[in-house]
């Protein structure tokens, strides 16, 4: 197979993971028999810096003209600490999303077995977890009319959803199910919001079109709870773009670290893979980010086109990291550790 990939390495330590899942992606094809042209793009801090636009045409043009995207992570400090920046790195991601139709954010967590220790819950509570968020991406509050009145002294973010945009993200849940144990979770506040009570009606309309699949249906309050105390109780959830947003960080906690978890962007079309973290710039260039969840968001993307075999070629030459630990620092406990660069070499060679 021959694929052209978007390479969108972002800010902060994104050049640094994003190197390291190239490397290993090219491992794959060599041993597998594909042939990747990689594509570099500027987003984020780094193309406003150089063309004051944080997702420029020209990187919008590259990515629709690709087979996927491998994206870094986005944001600086320059910009997080002034509230009053008009052109922000996080605009760029959104408008990413919109314009390339991504409207379903999936996002796996699962444990690693020589990592359940390193976990902040409990080893019993942990076991076994291995759970999906399927996050409406494109609608909802950040997507909303928001601005200040009064003078400045009141502000507001509306939240809006259509019935269309809660069915096709239900639809890619419901279908996600049917491959796994055919659970659905839909995570709401259809106790107090209108866009939650749409989106539950929504969801109890679609039931009849997959009879196999068992839907629950809870408050987001409840799901957070329950995060921790029985992640594994829980398979496919399906919710909202901020209650996603937030649910889907303290999950990724249950795997030991932010580090180690991927994810994906999809659409009609075109399929964006990112690791969960952001740009971490108190790291950058000190060579001591984890570059895991980047080259497992790689696998997702070998998966995404198919290529099974490729996928689990990286899963297992992960786990075969970990469990030998050839880790950077934040798996390390204080013991030996890797830098970003050798943890990139090591994976490939092993491939």
């Amino acid at each position: 197979m021959k694929l052209k990939i978007a390479l969108l390495a972002g800010d902060g330590i994104g050049p640094e993971v994003i190197d390291q899942a190239v490397k290993v992606s090219d491992a794959v094809a060599k041993k597998f028999g594909h042939e990747i042209t990689w594509r570099p793009a500027l987003t984020g801090a780094a193309a406003i810096d150089a063309v004051g636009e944080p997702y420029p045409d020209e990187t919008h043009e590259i990515c629709v003209t690709s087979d996927a995207v491998l994206f870094g992570a986005i944001g600086h400090p320059k910009y997080d600490n002034d509230p009053s920046a008009k052109v922000r790195p996080e605009q760029g991601l959104l408008k990413m999303r919109k314009k390339l139709g991504l409207f379903a954010n999936v996002r796996p967590t699962f444990t690693f077995p020589s990592l359940l220790d390193k976990s902040p819950l409990k080893r019993e509570r942990i076991e076994g977890t291995d759970l999906v968020f399927l996050r409406e991406l494109t609608g909802g509050i950040y997507f909303g009319e928001k601005g200040r009145r009064d003078d400045g002294e009141t502000a507001f973010d509306n939240c809006v959803y259509t019935r269309e945009e809660v069915k096709r993200l239900a639809r890619k849940g419901f279908e996600l199910a049917m491959t796994r144990s055919k659970k659905l979770c839909c995570v709401d506040k259809a106790n107090v919001l209108e866009t939650s009570r749409l989106w539950r009606e929504t969801v109890q309309s679609m039931e009849k079109d997959y009879p196999e699949v068992t839907v629950s249906y809870e408050f987001v309050d409840a799901v957070a709870m329950r995060l921790v105390q029985w992640p594994n109780s829980y398979d496919v959830l399906i919710t909202e773009n901020l209650f996603g947003d937030i649910l889907t960080d303290e999950a990724s906690v249950i795997s030991g670290s932010m580090g180690l978890m991927p994810s994906a962007s999809i659409g009609s079309e075109i399929g964006l893979f990112e690791p969960i973290h952001g740009s971490y710039p108190q790291a950058t260039g000190k060579n001591i980010a984890n570059p895991m969840a980047t080259v497992l968001s790689a696998a997702m993307m070998f998966e995404n086109f198919g290529l099974m075999n490729e996928g689990k070629a990286i899963r297992d030459v992960v786990e075969k990291a970990l469990s030998e630990g050839v880790v950077t620092e934040d798996l390390a406990d204080g013991g030996k550790s890797f830098g970003t660069k050798e943890v990139g070499d090591w994976l490939a060679k092993n491939i």
